[in-house]
């Protein structure tokens, strides 16, 4: 043969399993079922037995070999199709000893940093996993970040991607990359929060429409609003890198300084823990589920409500008593959450439990330590017009407010003493009842 045989034309009954896209490996047209049938009749070829058994027939023999050598021809074109020469690359690098080999290789990193600039998703999907893997692998993780530094045109090619793909699958892989890249290295992320801004410094205004600025910001509200819908879990890990960028101040100022942005970003966050997240008809044990993404979403918009201007904050509009209502629906779930059924069954070990309990207040706390905070702050700009409408609609009850206080009391107590003082001028009943369930403010005040 001048070279290897096409692949097999797909049978009728592949066919209509292509046609559902069951039976495709990853987007191209070859069989898994085709695949499976020749690797099995391989096996079989080799194995003693059936070696010693066909023997007798030598023809027979030969006519076999030359057939299973053409499938192997084609299963050998098959590998070399780059998406899948990258996806084998990623399922060998979750061994450490082979992860450790292929991070080592200069030449093959900068192959596989190259495919980030394809066009084909599933290739950018395969690409993406690999390079999650690597990063996730404490031994060869600072190698792939400094590589990834030394190569800024990935910037263009992810924000790229995050902008412009519907491919969800492939969204949520890109984010996992950005969200651990932006965890494991600081400098890179204050790198990647400034190169937007300076690209759009440099670029002249006539050629804005052939040479796109990207920056990051906008870049990674875009694939979250894609994925938001689709995958909770994507939209958790967009939410965590906007929390990473807030914690540093270039992250902050890339998010309010732009008019446009930071008023999408408030948006679309206020938009999910008032109306989306933690509502008042869902169980309250829907908090585990989302605990870790309303821990994201209050601190990027308690960063955003306290950067804010007298006057950038009036062009928000009236978002605390909102606020208030859902930081307030949070906590009293979180209290739920943390109750013990009266009749559970006992853990096994006391080393289970406690681990158990431990990872679940974890991330209970962290979320309550945010939601704290957050609340105080807007409890300390509270007017007396403000607490008299959230009376009147029910955001600022004696139930929701005890609620509060018991979590902000004793660590914002003049947040909690100031509040009580304009609720005197307002409901002077209802601020009695409250300072007589807690002394602590009775005594103080």
């Amino acid at each position: 043969m001048d070279r290897n045989p096409s692949p097999p034309p797909p049978s009728r009954d592949e066919d209509e399993e292509a046609a559902a896209g069951g039976d495709c490996i990853g987007s191209t047209v070859y069989s898994k079922h085709w695949l499976f049938g020749v690797l099995s009749g391989l096996i079989q070829m080799v194995s003693p037995e059936n070696a010693k058994s066909s023997s007798d027939d030598e023809e027979q023999q030969m006519e076999l070999d030359e057939e299973m050598e053409n499938e192997i021809c084609r299963v050998w074109d098959m590998s070399m199709d780059e998406e899948i020469c990258v996806g084998i690359l990623g399922n060998m690098a979750c061994f450490q000893e082979i992860c450790v080999s292929i991070s080592s290789d200069k030449n093959l990193g900068q192959v596989l940093l190259h495919c980030l600039y394809d066009s084909d998703p599933p290739t950018l999907l395969e690409t993406s996993r690999l390079l999650l893997t690597c990063l996730s692998q404490t031994e060869v993780a600072s190698v792939w970040v400094e590589r990834i530094r030394e190569n800024p045109a990935i910037y263009d090619s992810i924000c790229f991607i995050m902008s412009s793909s519907t491919n969800v699958d492939l969204l949520v892989k890109v984010g996992e990359v950005v969200d651990k890249l932006f965890d494991l290295d600081e400098k890179l992320m204050l790198e990647w929060i400034k190169s937007g801004a300076v690209q759009a410094l440099d670029q002249p205004q006539e050629d804005s429409e052939q040479q796109p600025v990207f920056r990051i910001v906008p870049c990674v509200l875009e694939a979250a609003k894609q994925v938001r819908s689709e995958n909770p879990e994507g939209l958790d890990v967009y939410m965590h890198i906007l929390q990473l960028l807030t914690t540093v101040d270039d992250g902050i100022q890339a998010i309010v300084q732009c008019p446009d942005t930071g008023k999408d970003t408030w948006n679309l966050l206020f938009d999910l823990v008032c109306h989306e997240f933690c509502q008042s008809d869902d169980p309250p044990i829907i908090l585990q589920e989302q605990k870790t993404v309303l821990a994201s979403v209050f601190s990027v918009l308690s960063a955003i409500y306290a950067s804010q201007t007298e006057q950038e904050y009036l062009k928000i509009g009236k978002v605390d008593l909102p606020l208030i209502d859902s930081l307030i629906r949070v906590l009293q779930n979180m209290e739920h959450c943390q109750k013990k059924p009266e009749n559970s069954v006992e853990s096994n070990t006391e080393e289970t439990k406690k681990s158990d309990l431990t990872q679940e207040d974890f991330h209970l706390k962290i979320l309550k330590d945010i939601s704290c905070e957050f609340l105080s702050n807007i409890f300390q700009v509270l007017t007396k017009e403000t607490i008299t409408q959230g009376l009147k609609e029910g955001q600022l009850s004696k139930q929701k407010c005890s609620c509060a206080f018991e979590n902000l009391l004793p660590f914002y107590s003049p947040v909690v003493e100031d509040f009580l003082k304009i609720l005197r001028e307002v409901d002077k009943t209802l601020a009695g009842n409250l300072e007589e369930g807690f002394p602590s403010l009775k005594i103080q005040t």
